[in-house]
């Protein structure tokens, strides 16, 4: 592992130059990879697997959207896309990318197929962390192990195709074989990590959760829906709102932020901007802090899991979720926020 300095602290991290992709292959090649579930993280992860020269097949229930996708991008029913049963029985390592709420429902359907020597793979420590909820216990001689990108399946896919990559986090909960660091960092690298870093199964549960409902999705929205709303109460137009608060973020600041950091983008901005940014961020700060510490103390408590495996877990789970994303696409902000993105340049 190479050693690398994040802003003082110290950190080991597995790179593509230490453990490269012959190495992954070499570590792999006995293997059977079988992909079970092929929604949000299963196409981008089986695809680069398969592009990066793995082994790889497919577990998905026939007739349904997800084997026809499944299809459509090139798995061939019989040869490397089979029902669920089948593709677990095949695989030596199974990649259980299901939903949360899809894990807790095949789990006594997928574990008699996880036998001795096999490893058992999730992007997600939420099964294993929230066990007694989920009861996703998985046997004593199997390997457990994690690997998590840090981002959707479709920009794991997007970044692998342009040269790219994403980074992830792995994990291992369970080495019953004495080969399960070396299974999990090859997978890793197979995926299209662009650097890998270690945690456990609940420290990457308790961060996603924390990171999903804070700056990735919830606050981004929340705090979105905030300014745009205080200049709309102060006489602003729709266009002028959405694009002072979203347009210009998303399609001007946020991409300097990725390419070299925060204070980069301060510094390539107007010295207005930098003088308001720095006088205000840390007000910010003071406001969401107390905010973020209660969400993550109910992560730590359970209770966010306990509210997801609850409400998704009822048979009108989706129409409900629709309804609520109906709200949000049907809010002026993101109807001028659909009008503005017809307007890009190219479109």
């Amino acid at each position: 592992m190479a050693t690398i300095n994040f802003g003082g602290v110290l950190e080991e991290v597995v790179t593509r130059e230490e453990f490269p992709m012959e190495k992954a292959r070499e570590v792999l090649k006995n293997e059977t990879i079988a992909i079970i579930g092929y929604g949000v993280q299963g196409p981008g992860q089986a695809l680069n697997l398969k592009d990066n020269g793995f082994n790889v097949i497919i577990g998905q229930r026939k007739n349904s959207k997800t084997w026809d996708k499944a299809v459509a991008d090139g798995w061939v029913p019989g040869e490397t896309l089979f029902e669920i049963e089948e593709a677990a029985q095949k695989g030596t390592i199974i990649q259980y990318l299901l939903s949360d709420a899809g894990q807790i429902t095949l789990w006594p359907t997928l574990k008699p197929f996880l036998t001795k020597g096999k490893a058992l793979y999730f992007s997600h420590g939420f099964g294993i962390t929230y066990k007694e909820q989920t009861n996703i216990i998985p046997p004593a001689d199997v390997d457990v192990i994690l690997v998590a990108p840090k981002g959707s399946g479709t920009s794991l896919r997007r970044l692998f195709l342009a040269g790219q990559g994403l980074n992830s986090s792995f994990a291992i909960f369970q080495d019953a074989t004495g080969k399960a660091r070396d299974r999990v960092i090859a997978l890793g690298i197979g995926v299209g990590s662009g650097y890998l870093f270690e945690t456990d199964f609940k420290k990457e549960v308790f961060s996603d959760l924390t990171g999903e409902r804070g700056s990735l999705m919830g606050a981004i929205q929340g705090i979105f829906a905030a300014q745009y709303q205080t200049l709309r109460n102060n006489g602003h137009s729709p266009s002028e709102a959405f694009n002072e608060t979203v347009e210009e973020l998303t399609q001007s600041l946020m991409p300097l932020v990725a390419e070299n950091g925060m204070d980069w983008m301060y510094a390539n901005c107007s010295t207005t901007a930098q003088r308001g940014a720095l006088d205000w961020w840390k007000k910010f700060k003071e406001a969401t802090q107390p905010v973020f510490d209660e969400l993550y103390a109910s992560v730590a408590a359970g209770k966010e899991a306990e509210r997801s495996i609850s409400s998704n877990s009822q048979a009108d789970y989706r129409d409900k979720l629709n309804k609520e994303l109906e709200e949000l696409r049907n809010s002026e902000m993101w109807q001028a926020g659909a009008a503005v993105r017809k307007l890009r340049p190219g479109k």
